[in-house]
């Protein structure tokens, strides 16, 4: 028995070591496999969900915040180019698809408030633009201003965003006045004054003319005047370039004029000069 007993033990000894090791391998490989599966990479995907399904809930729950446009443009009065006929349906169209799509103004909600700048015979006023312009204030405190279009209207209104500090955007306003630096407010997006009295600036340039007779006609002292503010475009950039300029005013209604006078002071005072006539119509 003893014998036996000696062969038997290195032989059970090597087998049991054998079994340690490869259980020993399988419990490591079994552990790895369930830290894999259980451990922190697999625990925040669903923790990541969770925390992304409760901020869209807060969000849903959150009252979203309301951005207030104020409109100030001529209601019915299709002769201005930015009337709101013309106008109002790209500023509605923006509002709803800027409100259609919650990536662009998160947790807010755009919209806007009307009002006329017309007076009681449908011309724009520089008397009533401002007054709507501080009712609009007072009642929704805009985020910023859309109008008014024409340039005595916008020089007031303008004027009070400049000190409120809101943002006024306009596709009028052409009138050169208002790149003095004293409209800080305006942001103009349509074609102005300066930039014409430029182009034609650099065609004269171009073609070497240096004398110039300009004839504007029905300069109505009311409403946009359009003649009077185009032609001063033209009018201020010749005179920064030390170009001569004349201006000569007439009025048609109150007594008959001599227009083969008017040609000949035209022709003795106008050379090497920019002769600028100017006929004020009185409505």
């Amino acid at each position: 028995r003893g014998g036996t007993q000696v062969l038997i033990d290195p032989l059970w000894k090597r087998t049991t070591d054998s079994a340690k090791m490869f259980w020993g391998k399988e419990a490591c490989t079994l552990l790895m496999i369930l830290l894999f599966l259980v451990g922190p990479s697999a625990g925040r995907e669903p923790r990541r969900r969770s925390m992304r399904r409760h901020a869209r809930a807060h969000r849903a729950r959150q009252p979203q915040q309301n951005i207030t446009l104020a409109v100030i443009l001529p209601r019915s009065n299709m002769n201005y180019p930015w009337a709101w006929p013309r106008v109002g349906p790209a500023v509605e169209r923006a509002i709803r698809t800027i409100n259609s799509d919650p990536t662009l103004l998160p947790d807010h909600h755009l919209t806007y408030a009307f009002k006329s700048s017309e007076d009681e015979n449908g011309i724009c006023s520089e008397s009533v633009a401002p007054l709507v312009a501080v009712d609009l204030k007072l009642a929704y405190d805009p985020w910023a201003f859309i109008g008014p279009g024409c340039s005595y209207t916008s020089s007031p209104v303008g004027l009070f965003t400049t000190h409120w500090e809101v943002p006024m955007i306009t596709a009028g306003a052409p009138a050169v006045a208002f790149y003095g630096g004293i409209y800080p407010s305006i942001t103009n997006t349509g074609p102005t004054h300066k930039k014409l009295g430029r182009f034609g600036l650099q065609i004269c340039q171009n073609f070497g003319w240096r004398e110039h007779v300009t004839l504007m006609f029905s300069d109505n002292k009311v409403d946009d005047r359009p003649c009077y503010f185009a032609m001063e475009g033209l009018y201020t950039e010749l005179k920064n370039i030390n170009i001569s300029t004349q201006d000569s005013v007439f009025e048609e209604s109150k007594t008959p004029i001599n227009y083969s006078q008017i040609l000949t002071d035209i022709q003795s005072s106008g050379r090497g000069e920019s002769l600028f006539l100017f006929q004020q119509r009185i409505t």
